[in-house]
């Protein structure tokens, strides 16, 4: 992006009262909002963000071969991949949040992580589609191999290696792996919170880099889908709430989430110390600058089955539910806005606003001008949005609170990103 923003001005957009504490709890519905910061000196580029079209489809089964027929219908209606990924180095980061655990009684597959079908139908279409190497990309909280952890959970890796005609390899991403260093990756305009980003080469040694996510709530950012799954991209080795370790497993919260912590020497400092610290401010805003360091080329959302009320079992209140749908889009920020919409959610709601408890990470990247939020702008194909509606919290009802109960014992098998 070749425009240029004052820093103050990118500093001060849209943003929440400061000071908030971070009880990791919603606000209460009713509440009086913040009191705004004074106005911004950024542009608002927002009308003039990308608004490219996005595909929704009914699918009601992780049945292979149903899976497979109605993800590659959703990617002709936005014009096929064939041109996206041909003789290309493909990347695709999946949503392993915490690794295999249950929800509601049901495997994490069909809850809170994308669904092992889901990725084999991708891999085989992106090998028709004549990508040279198709890798499968988390910065994982377990210990072992991809291979073994996900096998741990239930997934067939045979299976996803066949329908990629062994063209397919998984890298886990939590530290640098094979590579001699990280590389450093810039936010276009300056950076919300963090300038650039530290992250395992894979994320720069790509061709194409496709975000695999979940329609989900969020506890923290609202709603979690392409944009939000690239949280994970950040190595626990760097970001994590521990001395920098490039064996570590713990979680990123001090850091990332809280700012109690800062990073390590040699990593890109924040822009302000002054700022906030706290998840409201630092969560939405940090969403951002990923996105913006390293966006991706497509968004592929499963909705088929998935939960409400939270990301994943360590939020209380959280339960399955059946969607039916996926989408697909060429911009994340579009794909996702759509995703809020069918979701029973404003995607343009202000920050602070249902279902956002702190800012919205939606409007801060349609206002930098990454892509659309604006549902009215964006061009739905296929399903409309109003057929695959799926209300997840009709009643504005508070979502659930982070369960520390849930959580294993440093350095055990598994942890929340």
């Amino acid at each position: 992006m070749s425009q240029k923003f004052s820093r103050r001005g990118i500093l001060t957009a849209g943003l929440a009262v400061a000071g908030v504490l971070a009880t990791g709890k919603l606000p209460k519905l009713g509440a009086a909002d913040p009191s705004p910061l004074p106005a911004s000196d950024i542009p608002d580029e927002s009308q003039r963000a990308p608004a490219l079209p996005v595909a929704i489809q009914r699918c009601r089964s992780y049945e292979p071969q149903l899976l497979r027929a109605t993800l590659e219908k959703a990617l002709d209606q936005i014009g096929g991949i064939k041109g996206l990924v041909n003789g290309k180095t493909v990347s695709v980061k999946i949503n392993i949040t915490a690794g295999p655990g249950k929800l509601g009684g049901l495997p994490s597959y069909r809850t809170y992580h994308v669904h092992p079908n889901m990725v084999a139908a991708l891999c085989g279409i992106l090998a028709d589609a004549g990508a040279r190497r198709i890798v499968l990309v988390e910065s994982q909280f377990c210990a072992g191999t991809p291979e073994e952890v996900l096998g741990r959970g239930g997934w067939d890796i045979q299976a996803i290696r066949s329908a990629g005609t062994q063209r397919v390899i998984f890298e886990d991403t939590r530290n640098r792996g094979p590579w001699r260093s990280y590389c450093r990756l810039a936010v276009p305009w300056g950076g919300f919170v963090f300038p650039a980003f530290l992250l395992n080469q894979r994320y720069e040694k790509t061709d194409v880099f496709i975000s695999l996510a979940k329609l989900k709530e969020h506890i923290n950012a609202g709603v979690t889908m392409s944009v939000k799954n690239l949280f994970g991209i950040t190595p626990l080795s760097l970001y994590g709430s521990e001395k920098a370790d490039e064996n570590g497993f713990c979680g990123r919260g001090k850091i990332m989430h809280d700012g109690k912590q800062t990073v390590a020497a040699g990593i890109p400092a924040e822009v302000d110390q002054k700022e906030p610290r706290n998840w409201r401010y630092r969560l939405p805003r940090i969403t951002a600058d990923l996105f913006g360091a390293r966006p991706v080329d497509l968004a592929i959302i499963d909705g088929i089955e998935t939960n409400r009320g939270g990301e994943g079992p360590w939020c209380t209140n959280v339960e399955p539910i059946r969607p039916g749908v996926l989408l697909v889009g060429r911009n994340g920020v579009c794909t996702d806005a759509i995703g809020t919409a069918v979701m029973g959610f404003d995607p343009l709601a202000a920050h602070w606003q249902h279902p956002f408890p702190g800012d919205n990470h939606l409007l801060l990247l349609a206002q930098v001008g990454v892509g659309a939020a604006d549902p009215k702008r964006i061009e739905v194909r296929g399903l409309p949005v109003k057929e695959a509606l799926f209300p997840y919290n009709p009643k504005r009802e508070s979502r659930g609170e982070l369960d520390a109960s849930y959580y294993p014992p440093p350095h055990a098998a598994c942890r929340m990103a």
